[in-house]
């Protein structure tokens, strides 16, 4: 581990109580140096801290007792706390977690098949606007450290017992405007060291930042990207997403035509369905020509309604209208399975949900 994992703000009078996940593995050596321990604690304490999501230093069975009591003395272990829990018939289980400062987060896992995806949070709340998302009209509240982005996805593999096979960071907040942390995060979910899931199974979903997407497309690992484009007409989804407004559809097509011939990846643009305002015919024929002749695939998503919100979903026939006109114009396209349709599906209710009842 050769990069920070935390920039959550200390308190200036606890500086001797720092989270250990935030050093480095040569602040981790320095500190076992000043206490006179051998080099080779660092990797044990490491394990625990990113393998086994130790609660506690008194969890670290193999060091010494001594020990533990100093790094308890020293450090915090900066674990998160349930705070509130839904589960759905179709086994998917979605979380609010409460982190280290009071601050929220939510995130999700789905289970199937012998496999379990995680849809985790990069903040806490979102600046971006969306008109469709409940956690947008929040507000953003602050981002999350790469510590606090891979701690939810370990929160939910020890709730399941089972390894997390995949996981996407589409719940609360805009990966790209978290972009340092977001990148630590999936490297630690990489990394043989950490939580050890393939890069093509970690997925960043963005509203189509684009110097963050021409940075993505630069990086050494196979990971994987999401646009979240609702519209190919400007003006709805200007009205859709006006946190994206100063970045235009066609400079979004040109960018993602250069990420693909650097990467030769295939992204995915996420299209959220919402009846009488991006599903029309002229829409529809939008959709087709911003994606004919791309690699891009296209997920279609029935909205998850928000209270409060006029936006409805499309009707089931529609979506599939959808998917046919794409594969009529060479486009591959899902509907993806609605999960928790039985809870508060969507990012942020379920924190709104808890917050009304106080």
């Amino acid at each position: 581990m050769t990069t920070a994992m935390s920039n959550r703000p200390q308190d200036p009078k606890a500086e001797s109580q720092r989270d250990i996940h935030s050093l480095t593995r040569g602040e981790l050596l320095e500190a076992l140096s000043s206490l006179n321990q051998p080099s080779f604690r660092a990797k044990q304490i490491e394990e625990w801290v990113w393998s086994k999501n130790a609660r506690s230093f008194d969890d670290m069975t193999n060091l010494p007792k001594a020990l533990r009591e100093e790094l308890a003395r020293r450090f915090t272990m900066g674990a998160v706390e349930e705070v509130a829990r839904q589960a759905s018939s179709d086994g998917s289980r979605k979380y609010l977690l409460r982190l280290s400062d009071g601050v929220t987060v939510e995130c999700v896992g789905m289970p199937s098949r012998n496999r379990l995806a995680v849809c985790a949070s990069t903040q806490a709340g979102c600046a971006m606007g969306c008109a469709f998302c409940a956690t947008g009209g929040a507000g953003l509240t602050r981002s999350l450290s790469a510590a606090e982005i891979y701690e939810q996805v370990m929160h939910v593999r020890d709730d399941f017992n089972e390894r997390v096979t995949s996981v996407v960071l589409m719940g609360q907040g805009e990966p790209f405007m978290n972009y340092d942390a977001t990148l630590a995060a999936l490297r630690k979910l990489n990394s043989p060291d950490g939580a050890g899931i393939g890069a093509r199974h970690l997925t960043v979903s963005t509203c189509g930042i684009i110097p963050q997407i021409m940075r993505f497309a630069n990086e050494p690992e196979q990971f994987t990207l999401a646009v979240s484009l609702h519209s190919a007409v400007q003006k709805t989804r200007n009205a859709l997403m006006p946190g994206v407004r100063k970045y235009s559809l066609i400079n979004l097509y040109n960018a993602m035509g250069e990420y693909v011939g650097k990467t030769g990846r295939r992204p995915t643009y996420e299209y959220a369905l919402i009846g009488g305002v991006n599903d029309t015919d002229a829409e529809l024929q939008a959709l087709c020509d911003f994606c004919e002749g791309t690699l891009a695939h296209v997920n279609l998503i029935q909205l998850n309604e928000v209270e409060g919100s006029k936006l409805r979903p499309s009707t089931p026939e529609r979506a599939e209208d959808f998917v046919r006109a794409l594969a009529r114009v060479g486009v591959e396209a899902t509907l993806r399975n609605s999960r928790g349709a039985d809870i508060d599906a969507a990012c942020g209710q379920l924190k709104q949900r808890v917050a009304k009842r106080r």
